[in-house]
């Protein structure tokens, strides 16, 4: 549910209330429920919030997400590879199809 906000808000600015009737109507929960999903994301830092009026508008914080992706960066080792490897044999089927193709 957090990432589906997060997805929301990625995005642009969205107003609390536009935040929690899109989740409570994907999944069903409470406003209370949805606002505490947003406090959670406020207080780890990946969303920030400011106010207009009495509405709370949501952003998604970027200098945290800036974080987390050179986090990853020790990790991304164990993908990379098999991505790479993945695509040369998508390829390798592509040219084989191609052949197949040609020789009829």
């Amino acid at each position: 549910m957090r990432r589906r906000i997060l997805e929301l808000l990625a995005d642009g600015e969205r107003a609390a209330g536009d935040v929690a009737g899109a989740v409570r109507g994907e999944f069903g929960i409470s406003q209370p429920a949805v606002s505490q999903h947003l406090r959670v994301l406020r207080e780890s830092g990946f969303t920030q919030v400011r106010a207009e009026g009495t509405r709370r508008l949501y952003a998604v914080a970027p200098e945290r997400f800036r974080e987390v992706d050179a986090w990853l960066d020790h990790f991304r080792r164990f993908w990379d590879q098999r991505l790479d490897a993945l695509g040369t044999e998508l390829a390798r089927g592509r040219h084989h199809a191609r052949r197949e193709t040609d020789d009829e």
